[in-house]
């Protein structure tokens, strides 16, 4: 399967598909959530797969996907844990918060489908690896500005993005309490490339197709 894809042109249906999502999502979140809920590192790779599925550029996909494989499947952990009643992390508390509707939460259910999405497309485009200096990159300025100049964790925090990409912890409502808020900063600085982009990096360079530059 994955030759008879490697290097075709993405299908319409899936351009056309994710772009009539984004119409929705976008505005959506502009008007609930404000501009700077783009700063998640989920939804910068919305914005990245949008650009890469129109331009069927290796690149953008591959960076897209880079930054959010593996977190996504903690995301999707902690979701599935809390349904069964058992919480993980507060990450995934949002979308049992009755404050927001039915729609908006099924809105962030991209969560769980977007990798999926851009493993499929990667068949079509192949994997290109300068991706993850690239996301590394962009997820340390992404990470500084939130720590610097986001707001952080608060149980009153009504649907304003908060504690942004977790750089006070997994949890919105307080800052974790492990160690001194600047040494979570650099865990996070530090481990997010180990320990996220670089096994979804291993991964994706040994079973996806090359890109072609």
């Amino acid at each position: 399967m994955i030759d008879s894809l490697a290097h075709t042109s993405i299908p319409l249906v899936w351009q056309l598909a994710f772009t009539a999502f984004m119409l929705v999502l976008v505005p959506v979140y502009l008007h609930k959530y404000g501009p700077t809920n783009f700063l998640y590192f989920c939804d910068v790779a919305l914005l990245l797969t949008l650009a890469g599925i129109w331009l069927e550029d290796a690149l953008l996909l591959s960076t897209a996907t880079v930054g959010i494989l593996v977190a996504q499947l903690f995301w999707l952990l902690s979701f599935m844990g809390h349904l069964l009643g058992h919480r993980i992390s507060g990450m995934t508390d949002y979308m049992f918060d009755k404050q927001r509707s039915r729609f908006l939460r099924g809105l962030s259910l991209f969560h769980g489908w977007l990798p999926v999405l851009l493993i499929y497309l990667l068949l079509h485009t192949g994997y290109d690896p300068r991706a993850l200096p690239i996301w590394t990159g962009l997820s340390t300025v992404l990470v500084l500005v939130c720590y610097f100049f986001m707001p952080p964790p608060s149980p009153h925090r009504g649907l304003a993005p908060v504690n942004i990409n977790y750089v006070y912890g997994f949890d919105s409502d307080k800052p974790q309490r492990w160690m001194s808020s600047w040494a979570w900063l650099l865990l996070v600085l530090l481990g997010f490339p180990l320990l996220l982009y670089l096994p979804a990096h291993v991964l994706l360079n040994g079973w996806m197709p090359a890109a072609v530059r």
